[in-house]
């Protein structure tokens, strides 16, 4: 592995992006990968024939780059598909983005009228300086509509109360989206190439996984490697250099040299793998960054038609599931069995939270109970179920982390041979196709390019609407 002039932690969307454009520059990337399988979080677990993604992952972009890798990689295995989104709320599902006659239908006049008049209310007394989620949430929605269709999904997901939650998180996800907005979309009058709109999305034939796998493929079948089971345990540096990279494997701790390192791996992790450590505030700032983990349950169920949604938000507080998806309207190819059905459920938790270590069977029996109390499966039909947790899945955007990231941001800029990228590598919620993004272009300043990797998804055009 000497050859190798660039070295990648991880093989998620963004480093697989940047092997791929690494292989395409003439360059000889090595990928060291902790787990035994490419794609991050965004790839395809295999349980009994049935395929489960570890969330939903829509393959839709404003990214001409982007969207020809994924064309390039699929072709006819990339499906166009319908999209189908709703929101469960006391027992109604919503359509979102939200539908006027039927909100006003299941919500009854005297709420859609309260909603109205809070929205109001909001716009003619506004904060001009939002200081957390729920007064930006508030101050663009109407405390009313927060109230509803945000507090008990977001305080779930993120396991904090919106209070807690900086308005960093509002601001790149639900920006372009206004009450007005979904008003005029509801009448067919909004604006047309809305994120949060698109009626369709491309998507795998076999998973959202098949893509990690087509582009490892291309990066191995070239000058790359990618190296499994590879746990990266120090970087040493000097000079302002990362000299080498030490990861520990089955057979022992190996040691590879660094002309070049780009980094998707959580950003505390890489701090506390620096050698020698950092100064004392830099680590204090690492330790305070904080990620949401994630367990995905799912199920076989024996039903050809459970739900025609893609996937559901699950706003009730009566249950811990944060949002449930139904593999087989993403692709029919996801279940074994077409006379059969697989859903996940996901639930989001903190490292320390009991349910991160609740047996697999209790969380099977958890999230079958759960998805029949919501009235969504029969129980007698939930015959097999599989979990999958996923460590580290979610940077949390808690007060005070914008602060955080911006003292490693400034401390790792001096190092002249280190760049990162990805959601976890620079503690960032960015989609998909914007993680791929700081890693193809991670490639190209590597040859010569100038690229500001903190300006990928700062555009309005990237923005996503609320959802994860």
């Amino acid at each position: 592995m000497s050859d190798h002039n660039l070295v990648i932690i991880g093989a998620g969307p963004a480093g697989l992006a940047c092997g791929y454009e690494a292989v395409n520059q003439g360059l000889q990337p090595l990928i060291l990968e902790q787990s035994t399988a490419v794609g991050g979080i965004a790839r395809t677990v295999q349980f009994r024939g049935y395929r489960f993604d570890l969330g939903p992952h829509r393959f839709f972009t404003k990214e001409p780059q982007i969207q020809q890798i994924w064309d390039d990689m699929l072709g006819s295995d990339f499906l166009l598909r319908r999209r189908l989104t709703r929101i469960y709320h006391k027992g109604h599902l919503f359509r979102y983005p939200l539908r006027l006659p039927e909100a006003l239908t299941k919500l009854r006049l005297i709420e859609s009228l309260r909603i109205l008049g809070s929205y109001l209310a909001a716009r003619a007394n506004p904060v001009t300086d939002a200081q957390n989620f729920e007064q930006w949430v508030t101050h663009h929605f109407g405390r009313r509509l927060f109230q509803i269709f945000f507090k008990t999904y977001t305080e779930k997901v993120w396991g904090m109360p919106c209070k807690q939650i900086d308005t960093d998180w509002a601001v790149q996800r639900i920006r372009t989206l206004s009450l007005g907005e979904a008003f005029k979309h509801a009448l067919g009058l909004n604006r047309p190439g809305h994120t949060s709109l698109v009626a369709q999305f491309h998507y795998p034939r076999l998973g959202a996984g098949m893509m990690g796998e087509r582009i490892a493929d291309h990066i191995t079948g070239r000058s790359g490697q990618i190296a499994f089971d590879h746990h990266v345990i120090q970087l040493n540096h000097a000079n302002r250099r990362i000299t080498s990279v030490v990861v520990e494997t089955a057979g022992g701790c190996e040691q590879y040299a660094t002309p070049h390192l780009i980094s998707s791996m959580p950003l505390p992790e890489l701090i506390f793998s620096l050698a020698p450590p950092p100064p004392a505030p830099i680590l204090q700032a690492a330790r305070a960054l904080r990620h949401r983990y994630l367990i995905v349950v799912g199920l076989i169920i024996d039903d050809a038609e459970v739900f025609p949604d893609n996937w559901i938000y699950i706003h009730s507080p009566k249950v811990r599931v944060t949002r449930i998806q139904n593999y087989k309207n993403w692709s029919p190819q996801m279940v074994a069995n077409p006379a059969k059905s697989s859903i996940g459920l996901e639930y989001c938790c903190w490292a320390t939270d009991s349910l991160w270590t609740r047996p697999d069977h209790d969380l099977i029996e958890l999230a079958t109970q759960e998805a029949s109390l919501l009235g969504l499966i029969d129980p007698v039909h939930a015959e097999k179920g599989t979990v999958m947790r996923v460590p580290r899945a979610y940077p949390v955007y808690d007060l005070g982390y914008a602060q955080r990231v911006g003292l490693l941001r400034e401390y790792l800029g001096g190092f002249s041979n280190l760049q990162l990228i990805g959601r976890n590598g620079m503690h960032r919620y960015n989609n998909m196709d914007h993680s791929m993004m700081t890693g193809l272009l991670a490639a190209r300043n590597i040859c010569g390019e100038h690229h500001d990797l903190w300006q990928v998804n700062m555009g309005e055009e990237h923005l996503e609407a609320a959802g994860k």
